[in-house]
């Protein structure tokens, strides 16, 4: 049985806040500027990028920040990473039934790679530095027929890829919001999602 299922990672199979959180206090320490860590793990999902434009900061900042986070993540915020609930049975549940588990994210791919290894989850593929309709090309290059996330922009994701999108209210967006915005199936955590699966791939016969 072949098939493909495509995870998004923070907030979908990763919680990454208390190391993002730390992160955000080093570089305001280190820059002098008035980081809001904590508020920023309120709104994950969107590239880093869109973040530090809430600052009004130059290009040459952001970039910097951009660079130094990255830098960072490996020695503080990957040790303090946890997997969410069910996110490695999730991906086992794809392995075991002979389908190819990947990652599409918005997050440095690197780093995503390091988060996943760290944790013991393995996937095929890790696509990073792509959001919203930006997955969308690596979506179909790697023939994902499912995509699973938790943020409205992973539901745009897979619909622009023809994927079927799945959404876990395990986010900052809400059930009926992710209902709303077009999610073909929403799951309030990944635990549901093996059982999910098993009757998604007996209605579809692979």
């Amino acid at each position: 049985m072949s098939f493909t299922v495509g995870f998004d990672l923070d907030m979908t199979l990763i919680d990454p806040r208390a190391g993002i959180i730390e992160v955000f206090d080093v570089l305001a320490a280190e820059t002098g500027i008035p980081l809001d860590g904590a508020g920023f793990v309120t709104r994950l999902g969107p590239p880093l990028q869109h973040e530090l434009a809430r600052y009004g900061l130059d290009d040459e900042a952001v970039e910097y920040l951009v660079r130094r986070y990255r830098e960072l993540t490996p020695e503080i915020a990957i040790p303090r990473t946890v997997a969410l609930p069910g996110a490695v049975d999730a991906v086992r549940a794809v392995t075991d039934r002979g389908g190819h588990a990947v990652v599409v994210t918005a997050k440095f791919a690197a780093n995503a790679a390091a988060h996943l290894d760290a944790l013991g989850i393995e996937v095929a593929t890790v696509v990073g530095d792509v959001w919203s309709t930006g997955k969308a090309p690596a979506l179909r290059e790697l023939g994902a027929e499912v995509y699973v996330g938790d943020h409205i922009g992973d539901v745009t994701a897979a619909r622009a890829a023809d994927a079927l999108a799945v959404a876990v209210a395990t986010g900052p967006i809400s059930a009926d919001d992710l209902t709303a915005a077009g999610a073909d199936v929403v799951l309030p955590d990944l635990t549901r999602f093996p059982a999910w699966l098993a009757s998604y791939l007996v209605a579809t016969v692979h």
